[in-house]
């Protein structure tokens, strides 16, 4: 700059005995000054050295070779790592002469190091933004005070033999932090999701997914071993998906379980943690949302001495909570319960429990076999699938135990239609099973923002209110949004049921091979409320919205 007449040579050695007391580069204290504009500073640069000269704007973040950047150094170098072209290296400097950096890197990556010139302000701007977002920026997300009472989990699930790199204390406080939020904001399930240029964690939230936080990508791999090795998954296998569990001691009263699933997807591991909380399965029949008459149909059953109970509905239905709630109250001491589930996923004392195998050769129909030499009184199987594990329920339930299961089907009628289409013959369903109770989980209103909505007789009409029910003394609620449900309008789920007992009329119509709509039609005349009937009960009561009955009894 001396030679082409841009500084004097006093004002030069002036500017660098400056910026050696600040700590700082030539470059950076001259930019600071302000006397020169960093753009012509970074073309005079790259002419005088005979270098490229490139607009760092155009590179993102998450694009930039990871795997190159030392994020503890990048302050101090002030050389940033861009891209590599083969053995080629392209590294961003706004100080051409600064080859110490340029050595360093060119010693750690083991490649050819070819100098860029970049604009100083974008260069000191991009290394602030890479060093906040690496693990760094983890401690800042996670209160020093928040991991306390986790420190008994560590110890409890922590494998002896752990690599130490994983031990990374930042991550671990981070993965903490997500699992806590997670259980204090009701969430069911985490969703831990690699992406190519972000990674993303969700919370389902009263069945919705909510993004939740973004960490920086390259803690990918960090979050996944840690998560494997708490839950004694296999850490070196990232090809195929694995299944294990983990546990937080929160207090000496409390500790919630996870069930933890990979699944190795395109740029990375996908974790998907189920929060799976004992307290649960003690919340109490009152708390499910059955009304008073279809919660006596379901006790009068279960304790009768045999028959078969059968729940079903979708995926994330409640199935599990409800057949747990009805074991809670058959825990009784003069009572042998067993339980055969694809895996337990609640811990209930007192209740024998087995997680089927099916490589092991341990699946639902020997589970049953098993059960029925060590002299049960009520029998749980998590699901039939097929027509091996549903004949032997049946033939448990006609021999004098009381069978609870599920299955996958849309309404109680299906069910039974759904069992004849397994082989199951009509004759040994009519003789079994005493009860079906088909479910949905809704979204309950926030108390705090509900208001009530101003919908026309002919929507209520179309939706299935008969017209005698729109006298006016009852009104539909609306979702609205506030802090206290994170502006959705909705906080907590209701249950709505079909409880549909097994009569002789009904009986009669599986001996004569009837068909769903067959069964439906004798329960309408029993008077047996459908899943919309049921939900448009719960509108009806304030607790939920018609939007959001109409999503999940379509019809």
């Amino acid at each position: 700059m001396v030679q082409k007449g841009l500084l004097s040579e006093r004002d030069a050695a002036a500017l660098q005995d400056h910026a050696n007391e600040a700590g700082v580069g030539f470059v950076e204290h001259l930019v600071a000054g302000k006397k020169f504009n960093q753009t012509e500073i970074a073309e005079f640069a790259a002419q005088t050295f005979g270098l490229p000269y490139l607009d760092l704007q155009a590179f993102e973040p998450d694009h930039l070779p990871s795997k190159h950047i030392d994020t503890k150094a990048l302050p101090a170098r002030r050389a940033l790592p861009l891209f590599q072209r083969g053995n080629r290296l392209f590294v961003a400097v706004s100080d051409p002469t600064n080859r110490a950096a340029i050595d360093q890197i060119k010693f750690q990556s083991g490649l050819q190091v070819e100098p860029v010139v970049v604009e100083d302000t974008k260069l000191g701007a991009m290394i602030a933004r890479l060093v906040a977002n690496s693990g760094q920026s983890l401690k800042d997300m996670v209160d020093e005070d928040m991991t306390a009472d986790l420190a008994e989990a560590e110890v409890d699930t922590q494998q002896p033999d752990a690599p130490g790199d994983i031990d990374d204390a930042p991550v671990v406080k981070y993965i903490q932090k997500i699992l806590l939020e997670a259980i204090n904001s009701g969430a069911s399930d985490i969703h831990f999701e690699p992406y190519e240029k972000v990674y993303r964690i969700r919370y389902r939230m009263d069945g919705q997914l909510y993004e939740v936080a973004s960490p920086p990508l390259a803690i990918k791999e960090k979050i996944a071993s840690r998560i494997k090795v708490i839950s004694k998954l296999d850490i070196s296998e990232k090809r195929v998906p694995q299944d294990g569990r983990m546990k937080l001691v929160l207090s000496k009263n409390r500790a919630i379980d996870f069930r933890v699933s990979t699944l190795p997807t395109l740029f990375g591991e996908k974790l998907v943690l189920r929060i799976l909380d004992p307290s649960s399965a003690t919340l109490g029949i009152e708390a499910l949302g059955y009304e008073p008459d279809q919660k006596e149909a379901l006790l009068n059953a279960v304790q009768r001495p045999y028959g078969m109970v059968l729940v079903t509905g979708p995926t994330g239905s409640g199935k599990t909570v409800s057949l747990y709630t009805c074991l809670n109250i058959l825990n009784q001491p003069d009572i042998n319960i067993a339980t055969a589930e694809d895996p337990a996923e609640i811990n209930l004392p007192g209740i024998n429990q087995v997680n089927v195998n099916d490589k092991a050769g341990l699946t639902f129909a020997a589970a049953l076999k098993a059960f029925l030499r060590q002299d049960p009184d009520v029998i749980m199987v998590g699901e039939i699938r097929d027509f091996e594990t549903g004949e032997i329920a049946i033939k448990a339930a006609q021999t004098g135990h009381m069978v609870l299961s599920t299955l996958h089907t849309n309404d109680a009628p299906t069910t039974l239609t759904r069992l004849m289409n397994m082989g199951i013959a009509p004759f040994n369903i009519a003789s079994s099973v005493i009860l079906i109770t088909a479910q949905r989980l809704a979204r309950r209103l926030c108390a705090q923002c509900k208001r009530p909505a101003d919908i026309p007789p002919e929507a209520l009409l179309r939706a299935g209110f008969r017209e005698a029910e729109l006298d006016g003394s009852w009104k539909p609620y609306m979702h609205v949004g506030c802090d206290a449900c994170k502006n959705t309008g909705y906080k907590g789920r209701v249950g709505i049921y079909q409880v549909m007992p097994i009569s002789d009329e009904i009986n009669r119509i599986i001996m004569t091979n009837g068909n769903a709509i067959d069964i439906a039609d004798q329960a309408r005349r029993e008077g047996i409320r459908d899943l919309r009937q049921s939900g448009l009960l719960k509108v009806k009561q304030g607790l939920t919205s018609l939007e959001e009955i109409e999503a999940v009894t379509n019809e």
